[in-house]
């Protein structure tokens, strides 16, 4: 399930609980025809939240709680939603079903589309004009601006003048050069951190930590999950058998338990609630990816698709059910569960090679 589609799904609870009378006629066009979801921030729960019932609150003639109330027991149960919690003064917290009825279409649309899953024409007709001095992570930037920005058809044009140019960044001095470090860790040191941050290249251990096959550094753990997906692949072969993204359907019941969580001290209104799987979180990144793509190139901003690239990552390797189990284990025979745990490691692989692409960056199939 898209943001949109789950946006779409918030407004009409909305629409059917002021039909029904338990929300005052004033939650309909107050704000309603635009329901914005996003992704929880830190401390929050669940897949997607949204702060509807708050903006809804005063026009439909309910406290914000008793809003999110009404509309969290109208969305339980909806196709593609596997748990909704009401938290703090009245945000919806979604957690996503891994028998989302989407989630088959979110696969082969990725395995359609290849590299160019997320890629569209949404800022097509508009230009970016990158005028940058030549200097290291100024030039680095203002390529990985280029490749993100005509990935949503924007035209770019980058221009080097002698004055510090448009391009807000914070620079390296010329002895800290990072592309000491290769192409690869070099660009990814210089785009991982926000533009204005300082990029971690000043000592030793942070110019090594950069090459670092180990789970501390961000870059490996990225490249390591797309080259396991890649031997998935391999090695399924090698059984006879290849992934399915209409099996999905077939993922079995114990592969995402909801596990109730007991309400913390900093949480009060809080009661038990759903922890969601590792499975939910990378469905939701993946669907989230040309959302990330159109973001990153509207603000001009590539560290928000390398930190987005290492929560993909990250949500793969977390679930060893996908990143080991896609594959028979001992005596077993290739299932359709199998075929779609395959389905998703190859889908996860293949944004985390378009979006590295996207980078400058290299995405071997070994590591």
């Amino acid at each position: 399930m898209t943001p949109a589609e789950l946006s779409d799904t918030v407004l009409r609870a909305v629409r059917r609980a002021v039909d029904e009378g338990e929300l005052g006629p004033g939650a309909v066009g107050r704000g309603s025809e635009r329901i914005v979801v996003e992704r929880p921030r830190p401390g929050g729960h669940g897949d997607y939240a949204t702060n509807v019932a708050l903006q809804l609150s005063r026009p439909a003639g309910r406290s914000p709680r008793q809003v999110a109330e009404v509309l969290s027991r109208r969305l339980a149960g909806s196709p593609g939603i596997a748990a909704v919690d009401v938290t703090g003064p009245g945000f919806l917290n979604f957690t996503l079903s891994a028998r989302d009825p989407h989630a088959a279409g979110l696969l082969r649309s990725i395995r359609e589309s290849g590299l160019a899953y997320g890629h569209g024409e949404a800022l097509r007709g508009q230009c970016i004009d990158l005028r940058i001095p030549r200097e290291p992570r100024a030039e680095i930037l203002a390529d990985a601006v280029a490749r993100i920005g005509r990935s949503q058809g924007a035209e770019v044009e980058v221009e080097h003048p002698e004055d510090p140019g448009d391009v807000t960044y914070r620079p390296v001095p010329a002895d800290l050069d990072p592309r000491r470090l290769g192409v690869d860790a070099g660009r990814w040191a210089l785009l991982y951190p926000a533009a204005h941050d300082r990029p971690r290249t000043e000592s030793v251990e942070d110019r090594a930590g950069h090459l670092a096959q180990r789970e501390s550094n961000p870059l490996f753990r990225v490249r390591y999950a797309h080259s396991r997906t890649r031997a998935l692949t391999r090695n399924a072969a090698d059984l006879g058998f290849a992934s399915d993204p209409g099996a999905f359907a077939a993922m079995d019941d114990d592969h995402h338990p909801h596990h109730l969580v007991a309400a913390t001290d900093d949480d009060p209104h809080h009661g038990p609630h759903h922890d969601p799987h590792p499975l939910h979180h990378l469905v939701a990144a993946l669907t989230d990816h040309p959302r990330i793509l159109l973001t990153a190139a509207r603000h001009r901003a590539p560290d928000r698709l390398a930190r987005h690239l290492v929560d993909v990552a990250d949500a793969f390797l977390a679930d060893t059910r996908i990143s080991v189990g896609a594959l028979p284990q001992g005596e077993e025979k290739p299932s359709a569960a199998h075929r779609a745990r395959l389905a998703l490691a190859e889908a996860t692989g293949t944004v985390l090679a378009g979006g590295l692409t996207l980078l400058g960056i290299d995405a071997p199939a070994y590591l």
